[in-house]
């Protein structure tokens, strides 16, 4: 697929496209038909750059080496500085967030790889429903009355269990597990033996979610598992029954969230953060990597970041490492 510099122009809503002596409105066609009319087929780094390509600038460092490049259009920051460098290179869109907006710009040129929706080794069960345009990678296996919406993407080797639901634009990575059986058992305090606990719920993941490779993420016990909207998963990530995982939280690899925990919107955990179950984690709170958090705590604060085991406030964090420093 290939777009038109006005055609982008439009999509990331660019103030200006920058003319040799004039700044041109990208959603009328005076000034320079000529220019708003050369195409991009592909996003590249700036060193990897030719005509066919786009490409962001988030300094004025950066904006210098695309000016110099051969690439056929660059994403520059609305600044003052920026608009100096450019003035003369009509190959210049200025946006408000290059970085953003070349990532809009690689969403829209993605190309068709022509291969089937289906593979011919994924397997569906009949009481599965499907979307328009879900694609299938090989080995994948859509359980008995799981839902998939429009455009759903499950990688190769994936399982998305019996009777889980997933939106619109999901994408799954391969082998991931989805809505498999919680680790749940009863101990029996004369006998000291375990006896499985009823994994009867379900799993919804709801639109724009993105899964990575080799995550699981289970049912509920009795009620539901729940992945917020446009939430992001690295790979080697596991989420425990009846999670609730709200709205664009990102999580990182080889985190793992055990039952019942609550994370708010907006949530970030860096790598290998553990919560303990029944943790309740406020919108908006940053754990940093390697973080603990005991069972049945909360913690809140937006854009507040958290350290260490148990995790604490950064400060108090940082106060405890100096200590521990000084005591060698």
């Amino acid at each position: 697929m290939a777009l038109t510099l006005k055609e982008i122009a439009a999509l990331v809503e660019a103030v200006a496209i920058v003319q040799p002596r004039s700044s041109v409105d990208p959603s009328t066609s005076s000034g320079a038909p000529n220019e708003l009319a050369r195409t991009v087929s592909r996003v590249s780094g700036i060193a990897d750059a030719g005509a066919d390509a786009i490409v962001f600038a988030q300094d004025d460092a950066a904006l210098r080496a695309a000016l110099a490049s051969k690439t056929g259009a660059i994403l520059a920051k609305k600044s003052e500085a920026g608009i100096e460098n450019a003035r003369s290179d009509s190959r210049v869109l200025l946006v408000k967030d290059p970085k953003y907006a070349f990532a809009v710009c690689a969403k829209a040129l993605t190309l068709d790889d022509g291969e089937p929706l289906r593979h011919p080794t994924a397997v569906v069960h009949t009481t599965a429903r499907l979307g328009e345009r879900v694609r299938l990678g090989a080995h994948a296996v859509i359980e008995a009355h799981a839902v998939l919406g429009d455009d759903a993407s499950i990688g190769s080797c994936a399982t998305v269990c019996r009777g889980a639901t997933l939106g619109n634009r999901v994408v799954v990575q391969a082998g991931a597990v989805l809505g498999s059986t919680g680790f749940g058992y009863v101990r029996n305090a004369e006998t000291g033996e375990y006896l499985v606990f009823p994994q009867q719920g379900t799993l919804v993941i709801e639109d724009d979610v993105e899964i990575g490779a080799n995550t699981t993420i289970d049912r509920g016990a009795l009620g539901e598992t729940r992945i917020g909207k446009g939430t992001k998963i690295d790979n080697q990530v596991h989420i425990a029954h009846n999670c609730r995982i709200g709205k664009n939280v990102v999580i990182a690899a080889q985190v793992g969230i055990s039952g019942s925990c609550m994370v708010g919107d907006g949530v970030v955990m860096a790598g290998q953060v553990g919560l303990g179950d029944h943790v309740t984690i406020g919108p908006g709170v940053i754990l940093g990597g390697a973080s603990g958090v005991f069972p049945n705590k909360t913690l809140e604060g937006p854009g507040q970041m958290f350290m260490g085991v148990p995790a604490e406030p950064l400060k108090d964090y940082l106060k405890g490492v100096a200590k521990v420093r000084r005591l060698k």
